[in-house]
């Protein structure tokens, strides 16, 4: 049986590549961090089946000793400030979560499981103010945000330990992933949510950023096989992951408001407070390289995604009424 250990278990991706990881035959270990609560609610339907460790990125010895407790096969790095807009406010405490967060968990690989496979989850963020579109694994960086920023030094750092130690680390550049499970202060969330609230009568309008902006959006129970894949090659490398299509933030709303009988004309207000101080217009991946090499595609597509969210949270919101 193999083990995986995972960090970042209580976030979307972490959740559905624990699903995954755990119908395959793996042993799951999951890291959390020590808290009076226990925000589990991702992964409710998987607490006894996998096994939680109790480690921080910002403390190196915690990661060594989880590693060595459970002495994993492969190590997916997950954990991290997630949120871009967030990283403006927080850009030092976004710098020691996912950026130097990066290095110790690598640090904690070499000194207590270097045979381990490590993936660091890399971020379309790091393109930000685009070189040329689509993106590839070629493509420049140009990060736009501490977050990206903090991205960047994060997908360095793995490239410099691969070469350096001979550590089978990889990084999956992955562009925009959403689900149910997606946090509500991401913008498609933000959206459907608005959507089920309008729609039951609990809600008047949404307000929003910048709806000329582009992303490529997917399912994030598509992208963690990806991760999976890129453990399984026989050389680490790294890999750009996304669906190859691109939709604005005004699309996005168009269709959610869609799938409820709505038109987003009539709910969708504009507002500075939302725009970005430096913002990213247009990110769209090249998966190429994944296609032929990983042999994986994307099964979701960007209108049964919204249509799903937007199902999710009007069952939501009826059962709490």
């Amino acid at each position: 049986m193999p083990t995986a250990l995972i960090t970042g278990i209580t976030g979307q991706d972490g959740s559905y590549l624990a699903e995954l990881l755990l119908a395959k035959g793996y042993r799951v270990f999951g890291v959390v961090r020590r808290s009076s609560t226990t925000p589990y609610e991702r992964i409710a339907h998987l607490v006894d089946r996998v096994e939680l460790l109790s480690a921080d990125l910002l403390d190196q010895h915690s990661l060594v000793d989880a590693l060595a407790a459970c002495a994993p096969d492969e190590v997916y790095n997950l954990a991290a400030q997630s949120f871009v807009q967030t990283s403006w406010n927080q850009p030092v405490l976004t710098g020691e979560f996912t950026g130097l967060g990066v290095t110790r968990a690598l640090e904690a690989v070499r000194k207590a499981a270097p045979r381990a496979r490590f993936y660091q989850a890399s971020s379309s963020e790091m393109f930000g103010k685009v070189v040329e579109s689509p993106q590839s694994e070629n493509t420049a960086f140009y990060p736009r945000s501490p977050y990206g920023v903090a991205k960047v030094y994060g997908h360095w750092i793995t490239v410099n330990y691969r070469e350096s130690y001979g550590l089978f680390a990889v990084s999956g550049i992955l562009f925009n992933h959403e689900s149910p499970r997606r946090g509500l202060e991401f913008v498609t969330r933000k959206v459907t949510d608005a959507v089920a609230r309008i729609k039951l009568g609990l809600a008047h309008e949404v307000r929003l950023g910048n709806l000329d902006a582009r992303r490529d959006w997917g399912f994030a129970g598509d992208y963690v096989d990806a991760m999976w894949r890129m453990l399984q090659q026989d050389r680490a490398e790294d890999f750009v992951i996304g669906t190859g299509r691109t939709h604005s933030v005004r699309q996005l709303c168009e269709v959610a408001f869609g799938a409820a009988g709505l038109d987003y004309r009539d709910y969708v207000k504009q507002d500075e407070r939302f725009f970005r101080p430096a913002e990213v217009d247009l990110l769209v991946a090249d998966p190429q390289k994944a296609n032929t090499q990983l042999g994986w595609k994307p099964h979701v597509s960007f209108e049964e995604l919204i249509a799903m969210m937007v199902d999710a949270d009007l069952k939501r919101h009826r059962g709490a009424r």
